[in-house]
């Protein structure tokens, strides 16, 4: 009889759980003011999905059809009025102790630039925020390419300017793996932040035009790269570390100090980063993931092993609601001028309720709403933010060259 007090006991508490997080209907203010903007995000993994799922081909994946394998296509874009989009030229980290890191990252840049180059109609490249502006305003979608990882460039500045030549806007310092000059958030410190050689690589971003991304890397690295740099910089794709306790998350002194910089925090929706009880659960998901890449070294047999572990560990999904606090706390800490959108769709295995794929960026701008923004603070949150980083970091490519 106990037992079963208890069972009800717990019942009714998941079920008021429930009752206070109601699914977001969205209204027609919120649609008005939704497309009154546009939606700029800051990382998106198709490219990487187009890869291993169509054989980098986008006869096997006609995204202007819909694709319903993928979180993104042509049709549920324009559902989320997704005006401009940063693409990920995503490679494994461990492509490097292959020495195949840039030219697979080339390979997938040649991906982006095909889609592009398929849809005319859709997508147009961006290099400024000029370019986004007027691009976005001819109903199409600004185009632009970030590099995820600092492996991509094999200790070379010479191969980070080539990056920077086939329009690459900007690179992620590390992904899952400290490097040689920059430690990463999931990895063994080994640097205390970046080397001097990491230090030369932010100012030839700065001075390239390049945004420096610090998702992915230790708060050591942050800490340098903030020191370093002399323009504005992103978290392409990471949330707030008080609300969800993950390594990839941002600390509370590091979103103040990306307040001073200028930056900012582009909000992640995996469910494993944004869920409090998530991110424990995943907290050692990169250490797990590199123990199966040197289990399983062949890539469809590690994929295989990424599948198993996965549904062997499975976490909440966490819902909107969640994405919006990550997004409150940011304001809360560091203002609404240093927060944006980092949806990392199609780089992640679980997605918050309601926030499944990219048509459901009207969601965000219900709740943002019902919780007492104005329609100018969410199109500053929505775009408005990334764009004047873009514009500070042209002011200092332009400032920098003179000199």
């Amino acid at each position: 009889m106990r037992k079963f007090f208890l069972a009800l006991l717990v019942s009714a508490s998941h079920f008021a759980l429930a009752a206070d997080k109601p699914l977001v209907v969205i209204s027609d203010e919120a649609r008005r003011v939704h497309s009154a903007g546009f939606v700029f995000d800051g990382h998106n993994d198709l490219p990487w999905e187009v890869r291993q799922k169509a054989g980098g081909t986008f006869d096997k994946a006609d995204i202007a059809a819909g694709v319903p394998k993928f979180q993104t296509d042509i049709p549920r874009l324009r559902v989320g009025n997704v005006g401009a989009q940063y693409w990920a030229a995503y490679v494994p980290a461990e492509t490097s102790k292959e020495n195949r890191a840039f030219t697979m990252t080339l390979e997938q840049i040649a991906i982006i630039h095909a889609m592009v180059k398929r849809y005319p109609d859709v997508f147009e490249f961006a290099k400024t925020a000029d370019d986004v502006v007027r691009i976005q305003k001819a109903g199409k979608i600004a185009s632009l390419i970030g590099v995820e990882g600092g492996h991509s460039i094999e200790n070379s500045l010479d191969k980070l300017r080539r990056l920077k030549e086939l329009g690459v806007g900007y690179m992620t310092l590390t992904h899952s793996d400290t490097l040689a000059w920059a430690d990463s958030a999931t990895d063994e410190a080994k640097h205390g932040g970046l080397t001097k050689f990491g230090e030369e690589v932010v100012r030839e971003m700065n001075r390239l035009g390049m945004l420096v991304d610090l998702s992915h890397v230790s708060p050591d690295t942050m800490r340098d790269a903030l020191a370093a740099s002399k323009a504005p910089i992103i978290f392409s794709h990471s949330s707030a570390r008080a609300i969800a306790d993950h390594p990839r998350n941002v600390p509370d002194d590091i979103l103040k100090l990306t307040a001073k910089n200028g930056g900012v925090v582009m909000v992640n929706f995996y469910s494993g980063f944004i869920h409090p009880e998530s991110a424990r659960r995943r907290a050692n998901m990169f250490e797990v993931l590199r123990e199966l890449h040197r289990k399983f070294p062949v890539e469809k047999d590690f994929q295989a092993a990424r599948k198993r572990w996965i549904a062997d560990n499975p976490i909440e999904s966490g819902d909107v609601y969640d994405v919006a606090d990550h997004i409150e706390h940011i304001i809360k800490v560091a203002g609404i001028d240093h927060v944006g959108l980092g949806s990392d769709f199609d780089g992640i295995d679980k997605a918050p309720k309601q926030l499944e794929d990219v048509s459901k960026y009207p969601v965000i701008t219900q709740v943002l709403l019902t919780r007492g923004y104005s329609a100018s603070q969410i199109h500053q949150l929505m775009s408005g933010n990334i764009l004047r980083v873009m514009r500070r970091s042209e002011e200092v490519a332009r400032d920098l060259a003179k000199n």
